[in-house]
């Protein structure tokens, strides 16, 4: 009881803490200065925009197809991809995505012939790949651009390059792992197998793709207004990505807009962060939304437990 009581209260606090990022970043300019701005974005970037958006939902429905190979279960790609996109189509907009978007993806895979135990560690194998997409594009680019997470952060130049040593040593470590450990891990009382060398290395080469992809739709925003390094856009993507999956808050609302400013002073910088959240988080969630009606409506218990593959153990 007092366990649930205080992640409440951890919660409300992190929504607070964005609520006031949120209005400390837009007090200063006005919503005709921002409809103004927004209006100067080209179409090439909202398209090139939206294209890298896509390109990150279908690496994240890659991480699904691994992960029910992973647990013994694999299903076919337009299945994976269904569950993943609906998903986390909702679970990014409504935040603590990991129980957000585990409940609708228990919702299709428990239809295909997933135990809860199964769906249970599908959401832990694509956590894991988050993970290892994060510290590989945050190693990159903490690396080349130190100067930005540094002013971004208070933190020493020094401090910035322990901070993407120990990011790039982690996803080495993990492969030699799958690489030589066949034992299953013990953690919180439970055990885990890690996959084969082959799938964890697809987990780090889809995890970082997927964050290049989230960082590149960023940045055809950010690149409409001024001259912006995609090394600078990603060190500072990631730091936001960081921080809004600790936090909790949907959709990183005030914690992207606060670290957006940091390149892009001005009314241009929140025009451009409303223009990819647009892109990357409100026409997904619409689509996302009437796909799970039509697949409410479609798709029936037992419909597709024929198309399970065959099933291997923890592979």
């Amino acid at each position: 009881m007092y366990k649930r009581l205080f992640l409440k209260l951890i919660a409300i606090l992190a929504v607070g803490v964005a609520a006031y990022l949120l209005y400390n970043t837009l007090k200063e300019y006005t919503w005709d200065e921002i409809y103004t701005a927004l209006r100067s974005i080209p179409f090439s970037h909202l398209a090139l925009g939206l294209g890298f958006a896509a390109g990150s939902y279908l690496c994240l429905s890659c991480f699904d197809a691994l992960a029910v190979r992973y647990v013994g279960k694999p299903l076919r790609f337009h299945q994976t991809l269904l569950a993943s996109f609906v998903s986390l189509s909702i679970g990014h907009n409504v935040g603590v995505a990991a129980l957000s978007s585990g409940a609708v993806r228990y919702r299709y895979y428990s239809r295909w012939g997933l135990s809860a135990a199964d769906v249970a560690l599908v959401i832990v194998f694509c956590g894991v790949t988050v993970a290892l997409g994060l510290m590989t594009v945050g190693a990159g680019a903490l690396m080349l651009r130190p100067q930005d997470a540094a002013e971004l952060t208070g933190l020493s130049r020094e401090a910035i390059f322990g901070f993407a040593a120990i990011a790039a040593i982690l996803p080495l470590v993990y492969l030699l792992c799958a690489a030589f450990i066949r034992q299953p891990l013990k953690a919180f009382n439970r055990e885990f197998r890690l996959p084969k060398l082959p799938i964890a290395a697809a987990q780090l080469v889809v995890g970082t793709l997927n964050f290049a992809c989230v960082a590149a739709s960023l940045h055809q925003m950010l690149s409409a207004f001024a001259e912006a390094s995609y090394l600078k856009v990603a060190a500072v993507s990631i730091i936001a990505n960081i921080a809004a999956i600790i936090s909790h808050v949907p959709g990183g609302i005030g914690v992207l807009e606060a670290t957006v400013v940091h390149i892009l002073p001005g009314a241009e910088s929140v025009a451009a962060v409303i223009a990819f959240r647009v892109i990357y988080y409100f026409i997904p969630l619409a689509i996302g939304l009437v796909m799970l009606a039509i697949s409410e409506i479609a798709i029936k218990p037992g419909d597709e437990t024929a198309t399970l593959g065959e099933q291997p153990q923890h592979t």
